[in-house]
């Protein structure tokens, strides 16, 4: 079999992560970039290597017929725009999270897509973390008995500095309760197993990027806040984010709580936030209710996947479950339904934290 030849939509840091983890899978290779940013597209054919085409129009990389697989990276407000230019030409496409920044968009896009032949994939990294993933099967699996909680920890580094400084703004980028938290709504859905009833939260922009303006504005999107979320089967979850804690002994703190046992998924942040500026595993905790005897997995990932992105290896196993679809068929582990529905609770926890009020979905 040939290589999955795929074509890079949006070049950017997020672009680049999702070239350096195809390069390590057999199989695949990246053949296209594109981006209208000259120093992001030069960076992207770089990492991809020799014979990687480079345009700066996404149709133009369909039409060159170079491609067998699309991932779209574009700043979130371009997800819209460009998914519906590249849904007819019914190539497989992992799209970047958040679906879009509007549940409009993301309804359209849905209403477009129905018919292809080739999936949608959305990409929700969070899930393919390895302490995560031990996480989702011991509550799938029963080891902490019927869910009853979960709790989400996020205290991390600021927003990176992105191209364009699209990522300060709420218009651009949904709101930081979805651009950066549909990941963690995302695993609740999934975790819960119901649709969610009830959203509230309260949230502001304390610290991050005060003395900043861009053309007369003032950066608008959130960098802390608390969100609670009433699921249908009475599972009661909980987002506690802040995004000015660089350095956090974790940067993710997840824990599903039922009544046998508490499991928890601790995942560190990337290197060079961390003191020492080293990579350290992540960990697995079991805590039965019966008894004091505390079960403790350390989690080890090869360093070199560790080095080629900031989600500690997630990007790239959810690849390797992406690649799998393309060759052998069947349906996205995450759906454009998923996406939507993140985006949802997303979007209204941004409208509780600004009204105060809780949000009936």
């Amino acid at each position: 079999m040939r290589d999955i030849r795929y074509g890079i939509i949006g070049s950017g840091m997020m672009g680049h992560e999702h070239i350096r983890n195809i390069g390590l899978i057999e199989g695949a290779r990246v053949s296209a970039v594109c981006d209208p940013d000259p120093g992001m597209r030069s960076i992207a054919s770089n990492l991809a290597g020799p014979g990687c085409a480079s345009f700066t129009d996404h149709m133009e990389l369909i039409e060159s017929g170079l491609c067998d697989a699309l991932v779209i990276a574009a700043p979130n407000h371009l997800h819209h725009p460009i998914l519906k230019d590249v849904l007819p030409a019914d190539l497989p496409i992992l799209v970047e999270k958040p679906l879009c920044t509007t549940l409009a968009h993301c309804e359209e896009i849905l209403a477009l897509a129905e018919g292809r032949s080739a999936p949608v994939w959305v990409a929700m990294e969070y899930r393919y973390m390895p302490p995560v993933e031990r996480l989702i099967a011991a509550a799938a699996s029963g080891e902490t008995g019927q869910v009853r909680m979960i709790s989400i920890r996020e205290h991390r580094f600021p927003f990176l500095r992105k191209v364009g400084d699209w990522n300060r703004f709420e218009d651009r980028t949904g709101g930081t309760l979805v651009e950066k938290c549909c990941h963690f709504f995302d695993l609740m859905r999934l975790i819960a197993k119901s649709e969610p009833v009830r959203v509230y939260a309260s949230g502001a922009a304390d610290v991050n990027f005060r003395d900043e303006t861009y053309d007369g504005r003032t950066p608008d999107i959130l960098d802390n806040a608390y969100v609670v979320v009433d699921f249908a089967n009475g599972v009661r979850a909980m987002l506690d984010l802040c995004m000015f804690a660089e350095g956090s002994t974790w940067q993710e703190a997840i824990a599903v709580t039922g009544d046998v046992a508490k499991a928890e998924a601790l995942v560190p942040g990337p290197a060079r936030f961390a003191p020492d500026g080293k990579e350290r595993h992540s960990e697995f905790v079991l805590s039965p209710r019966a008894s004091k005897q505390e079960h403790r997995e350390v989690m080890h990932v090869d360093p070199a996947i560790l080095a080629v992105g900031d989600h500690h290896g997630s990007t790239y196993f959810q690849h390797r479950k992406f690649l799998d679809l393309v060759n052998k068929g069947g349906v996205p582990e995450v759906s454009l339904d998923d996406g939507l529905k993140a985006v949802r609770i997303g979007l209204a926890a941004e409208r509780s934290a600004k009204t105060g009020q809780a949000i009936a979905l």
